[in-house]
C-alpha cells in the first residue's frame, strides 16, 4: 500500500466544519463545553475531545480583507518526534500507510509526546489529565479500504484523501506552494497555499529537538529496568524532557 495522506487547500474551505462534526461522530466523541469569547471559532483549541479543529484566520493585506479557514489537527509526520519520545510504545507509525496512530491501553500520560511534537498537537482526555488523543487520520476507516471521515463529508474539496504522492502532484500541478512536502520526513498531511505559511499560521521550518531521541532512549530505558509503567519518576522525567 502507497503511503496516504490529506490534501488541505484553505483558500477553497468555506469553514462550514462539518470535517470536525464528521471526526466527532465517527470516533464517538462528546462536544466540549465552551463559551463565547467573541470569534465564531469553536471550540478555542484541540482538546480530548476534539481531533480536529478549523481555525477561523482574519487577514489584512494590500488586497484588502479576508477570511482563512484552517485545518489544525495532527500532520502525520515522516518523522513522527512523539513516536521517538514515548517511553511505552504508545504511539506508533503505520509502516503501511504513515499513519501516526496509538494505543490508549499502553499509554501512561506522561505528556512527553506533546512536549516533543514541533506542532504541539497531541491533547489527551480527563480534562487533559488523562491518556494521549489526537488524529488518527481514521486509520480503521482506511484500513478497510474507507476514506477517512472529515475528507468523506468536506463538501468543496477542501481536504482530500488519497496516496501521498499522487495528491503533491495534483497540488503542483496546479501552481500551489506545497508545506509538509519534505519536513520532518514529509508530512501525511500537506498544505497546497497561495501565500507563506506565516499567513495560515502554519509553523515555519519545523524542526525536532536534538533531545528527543537521547530522552526516549533514557524513558524506555527507565521503563525497562522499572518493570512499571506507572512510575511517578519516569512520568516526572518524560513531563521535563524537551522543557
Amino acid at each position: 500500500m502507497a503511503r496516504k495522506g490529506l490534501l488541505i487547500t484553505p483558500d477553497i474551505c468555506i469553514g462550514c466544519r462539518a470535517c470536525q462534526v464528521a471526526c466527532k461522530e465517527w470516533n464517538q466523541l462528546p462536544a466540549s463545553k465552551t463559551k463565547n469569547y467573541g470569534t465564531y471559532e469553536n471550540p478555542p483549541d484541540l482538546d480530548g475531545n476534539t481531533y480536529n479543529k478549523i481555525r477561523f484566520i482574519e487577514h489584512k493585506d494590500p488586497k484588502g480583507f479576508r477570511w482563512l479557514f484552517v485545518s489544525q489537527r495532527c500532520m502525520h509526520c515522516g518523522e513522527p518526534a512523539c513516536v521517538q519520545i514515548c517511553p511505552v510504545g504508545a504511539l506508533m507509525k503505520d509502516k503501511e500507510t504513515g499513519i501516526v496512530y496509538y494505543d490508549k491501553n499502553k499509554c501512561i500520560a506522561c505528556h512527553a509526546c506533546k512536549s516533543a511534537c514541533p506542532f504541539d498537537v497531541p491533547r489527551y482526555d480527563d480534562g487533559g489529565k488523562g491518556k494521549i488523543a489526537k488524529c488518527h487520520l481514521c486509520i480503521d476507516r482506511v484500513k478497510a479500504g474507507l476514506t477517512p471521515a472529515c475528507a468523506k463529508t468536506c463538501p468543496t474539496g477542501a481536504i482530500k484523501y488519497g496516496d501521498r504522492d499522487a495528491l503533491i502532484k495534483e497540488a503542483k500541478a496546479k501552481g500551489f506552494k506545497l508545506y509538509g512536502e519534505t519536513d520532518l520526513g514529509g508530512l501525511g498531511v500537506v498544505f497546497a497555499l497561495k501565500d507563506s505559511p506565516k499567513v495560515y499560521k502554519l509553523a515555519e521550518n519545523p524542526r525536532i529537538s536534538e533531545s528527543v531521541a537521547f530522552w526516549g532512549s533514557v524513558l524506555r530505558t527507565l521503563v525497562g529496568r522499572s518493570g512499571s509503567t506507572t512510575s511517578s519518576f519516569i512520568k516526572y522525567l518524560a513531563q521535563k524532557s524537551t522543557e
